[in-house]
């Protein structure tokens, strides 16, 4: 037997939450078979149903269910955890959030409103405590525009934020005007939009709730076709964010590239060309390559044809498979289908 598959077994026997919890990536990937993959989680989530704080393990338990394409069976696990809790008011309520965000992690958004809804009735009748209400209002408020009801998500976080700025929760508050600005831009409704984000940008804030700010203002000036404006925006969420953290950084980074990609479908590729060298002079390796040879590409699709000899040798210098690969994804040709009738 090996000494990770003794640790494991120890750790169950003893029930030794915290160790199953950092042994878990590594014994899970040792297993072959998806019979006993299965065995183990079963066993691992009757442990689990004893633990103090058993949210981690149900966590990854639920996501190695996903990708054994069984969610269901991970989510059993929050279930049986919420009828353990009910006589105890606080767990109940800490069981019945972690069920709902566990939906909504699993793209059930609906499934997570009706346990959002069973945790806010909850919060009032029993617990009454305000913040928690109003980041329960706020999470339903998320769910609902993910199903597309947006103007109930409106509604819903205009409670929250209510409630947070009568509590002097600047954060929360900041948070929670993020999400409408957000939501006014899904509707179309720019100018409010952008006034939220003007709010948010004018009060003291910490670096993260400023980078999604700007993530949302880049948004409503592209929605107003200003490009410009929204790359400026865009440049000045991933300058802070090269900052404050790898995972943030990578946040803003896609969120670029998706832009990007939106706009070689599109065709604006003007405003890509004229943009890039912008985000290129912020890196010292490859990534500037990446970033001119992007603004070449743009050129080239724009017809200008001495751009495909600088993008190619701009290419070649991009070392990053990923940055690679995406510079493939878009020199491919758009594919148009017609009927000549």
């Amino acid at each position: 037997m090996s000494e990770i598959k003794l640790e494991w077994e120890k750790a169950l026997e003893e029930k030794d939450c915290e160790k199953l919890f950092e042994l878990f990536d590594d014994y899970i990937d040792s297993i072959e078979d998806e019979e006993t993959l299965r065995k183990e989680l079963e066993r691992l989530k009757e442990v689990a149903l004893e633990c103090e704080d058993p949210y981690d393990l149900a966590h990854e338990v639920a996501h190695v269910y996903s990708h054994l394409g069984d969610v269901e069976a991970g989510i059993e696990l929050y279930k049986k955890l919420v009828e353990m809790k009910k006589d105890d008011p606080e767990e109940y309520a800490t069981a019945l959030y972690y069920l709902a965000d566990a939906y909504e992690h699993f793209g059930m958004p609906e499934k997570a409103i009706e346990t959002y809804q069973r945790l806010l009735e909850h919060e009032e009748k029993v617990l009454k405590n305000e913040k928690e209400i109003g980041l329960t209002l706020a999470n339903l408020a998320v769910n609902y525009d993910e199903i597309g009801e947006t103007e109930k998500a409106i509604e819903l976080m205009e409670k929250a934020r209510e409630i947070f700025e009568r509590l002097n929760d600047e954060k929360n508050h900041m948070i929670s005007l993020l999400d409408l600005a957000h939501f006014k831009y899904e509707l179309g409704e720019y100018d409010e939009a952008e006034a939220l984000i003007k709010e948010v940008l004018r009060n003291p804030r910490d670096d993260e709730i400023e980078i999604n700010a700007k993530l949302i203002e880049a948004e409503i000036w592209a929605g107003r076709g200003d490009y410009d404006k929204a790359f400026k925006a865009l440049r000045e969420a991933l300058v802070k964010a090269i900052d404050v953290s790898d995972d943030i950084f990578g946040i803003v980074f896609d969120t670029l590239v998706g832009f990007i990609s939106g706009l070689f479908e599109e065709g604006p590729y003007e405003a890509v060309a004229k943009n890039m060298e912008a985000f290129a002079e912020l890196f010292e390796d490859d990534t500037a390559y990446f970033f001119r040879a992007i603004g070449e590409l743009a050129r080239w699709k724009a017809g200008d044809n001495g751009a495909k000899k600088r993008f190619d040798e701009l290419y070649e210098k991009v070392e990053n498979e990923e940055l690679k690969e995406i510079l493939d994804e878009w020199k491919r040709p758009k594919l148009a289908l017609g009927l000549n009738l």
